[in-house]
């Protein structure tokens, strides 16, 4: 079993991914893990680990880590309605990112201006358990937290 630390892509309070006003996020259907809700900034969205690009979206991506672990980031809830507007890549899939390295320039005003919750979920692809993932303290108390701060880990 290899226990893979998973790093906040944005700034902003952590949130348990329950509180996640999207069920299919909410009840763990893509996966299990926490979200970040940003300030009303333009922020970059880094890499919350280190591995290879195997999906990129303007408003989403997917990191597979050395040990297989596929981590999915989802810049807002519904932005893929807005058709790439708000978002600049900086990065290709195939890459090799390091955790950390920025991966997309998110205008979350312009995502709020179009009505939609900017909010940041991140799961580890198709995790099944929930007791597999283990937030860290920031995300139980719903404490502001940096870019790059541990969100939390999961064991496969």
């Amino acid at each position: 079993m290899s226990t893979t630390s998973v790093h906040a892509p944005v700034p902003g309070r952590a949130v348990t991914l329950g509180d996640v006003p999207d069920p299919v996020f909410a009840q763990g259907m893509v996966g299990y893990g926490a979200a970040v809700d940003p300030p009303h900034d333009i922020i970059d969205a880094v890499a919350p680990v280190s591995g290879r690009v195997i999906k990129l979206m303007p408003h989403a991506y997917i990191i597979v880590t050395s040990e297989n672990v596929g981590v999915l980031v989802h810049l807002g809830l519904d932005t893929v309605a807005l058709q790439g507007a708000g978002f600049s890549a900086h990065v290709s899939e195939g890459d090799t990112v390091t955790a950390g390295q920025t991966m997309i320039t998110y205008d979350v005003p312009s995502v709020v201006a179009a009505g939609l919750n900017p909010i940041v979920p991140v799961v580890v692809m198709d995790e099944r358990e929930p007791g597999n993932i283990v937030v860290g303290d920031d995300v139980a108390t719903g404490a502001e937290i940096a870019a790059g701060s541990l969100l939390f880990t999961a064991d496969k």
